[in-house]
């Protein structure tokens, strides 16, 4: 008994020694503020440069995601790698998020109780710059469904998720897709050089003393590459093929569905109606040939620049809404099918519809004479509602 005794305070002793160590080691972490090591350290920050871009050199180079020109140098740094798509959260003490405007495409769906989720997909626009993004949350089944529209081993990265057992298990398909370890870059395998908790970020932005301990994980674009490139994660797969090889990308050109449709220059939408909270109003700028942003009445802005968030292409997609299915309220929305869509384009809405063969199949959009959508270049925003509680309203 006594050697029982002797040998438990010995794990005590190492235990509070470990404590201390690590409180010399990393002083400022503490429940009233969190930041991340490597920040402290002079790691990644927002819109940390590359490469130098020179300012003269023409931008003759399209992105297969959203159709924009951008450099050779840009692509000869995208084309190395494969996109990445990542759960960033939508919640009200979550806002204003960071990186967002770098996204090239944005899916937006309820995660649970009305509040939306967003899930990210960065490429072409972050191909020279490490951003700092955020904040990341978990992982969703419908999320995922998205996710492998960018190849079938896209890079996806979020914090745990809904493991449940039905047909809300994320983290259960993630095992069976043939993600996990590899392509899956859950923060719970990650060090804190690609993620890290920092509450800082959020205090400033909205001058506020506390920020809940879920709204503050960020991560650094760049060194999830990083931490993707060792595992094998390139543009090519283990047989040497590109993940450019099952993508398909929408079609672009210079008007949108080569036709005309009908004007709509602010757009209401709801996903829940009375929450108000995550009410999304889109208003076209003229100037920018974008629709702008607000969010439960605020504008929606970037942290890491101050900007309003816009899109030069807002898709108005209506699925089949199931749930809540469990005592967490989670949610299933229908990604394989079809459906019909609004798409907001020029200040101008198109009826359009949606298709979705399997889930590693591209969502194709027709426009009303049957023919693929054609988009102009820009950001997409994909509003994901449901066909029979929406509230979507243009002028």
């Amino acid at each position: 008994m006594n050697k029982k005794i002797t040998y438990l305070i010995s794990l005590v002793i190492v235990y509070l020694i470990g404590l201390g160590i690590g409180y010399l080691a990393f002083p400022k972490v503490s429940a009233e503020t969190l930041v991340s090591p490597a920040l402290e350290g002079g790691g990644a920050k927002a819109g940390k440069p590359l490469v130098v871009i020179n300012p003269s050199e023409p931008k003759n180079q399209t992105c297969p995601l959203n159709g924009l020109a951008y450099t050779t140098t840009e692509k000869n740094l995208w084309e190395k790698r494969r996109p990445m798509t990542v759960m960033i959260e939508n919640h009200q003490e979550a806002r204003p998020q960071s990186g967002l405007s770098s996204a090239d495409i944005v899916y937006e769906a309820v995660a649970e109780g009305a509040i939306t989720r967003l899930l990210a997909v960065f490429y072409c626009d972050i191909a020279a710059t490490d951003l700092t993004i955020g904040p990341v949350r978990s992982a969703r089944t419908y999320f995922l469904d998205w996710a492998s529209e960018y190849g079938k081993y896209p890079i996806y990265v979020h914090v745990g998720g809904a493991n449940t057992p039905n047909k809300a298990n994320a983290l259960g398909q993630i095992r069976d897709y043939g993600w996990q370890g590899v392509n899956d870059l859950n923060q719970f395998g990650l060090g804190v050089k690609e993620c890290w908790r920092d509450d800082t970020i959020l205090k400033k932005a909205n001058n506020i003393d506390r920020v809940a301990t879920e709204h503050t994980m960020y991560c650094s674009t760049e060194n999830l590459y990083k931490a993707a490139q060792k595992r094998g994660i390139t543009n090519l797969d283990k047989k040497g093929d590109s993940w450019t090889k099952s993508y398909v990308p929408w079609k672009f050109g210079d008007k949108p569905d080569s036709g005309t449709g009908k004007l709509a220059t602010s757009v209401d939408l709801d996903f829940w109606k009375d929450y108000g909270e995550y009410h999304v109003t889109w208003t076209y700028d003229n100037n920018t040939k974008t629709y702008k942003r607000a969010n439960g009445g605020q504008v929606h802005k970037d942290n890491n620049i101050g900007n309003q968030l816009e899109a030069g292409t807002v898709i108005v997609q209506f699925v089949t809404e199931t749930g809540p299915i469990d005592d967490e309220k989670h949610m299933l929305y229908g990604t394989i099918g079809s459906g019909n869509t609004l798409v907001f384009s020029e200040g101008q809405v198109f009826s359009a519809t949606w298709s979705k063969k399997s889930r590693l199949d591209r969502t194709i959009y027709k426009d009303s004479r049957g023919k693929e959508f054609q988009f102009v270049p820009g950001k997409i925003w994909v509003e994901i509602l449901s066909k029979a509680n929406n509230s979507v309203s243009y002028q």
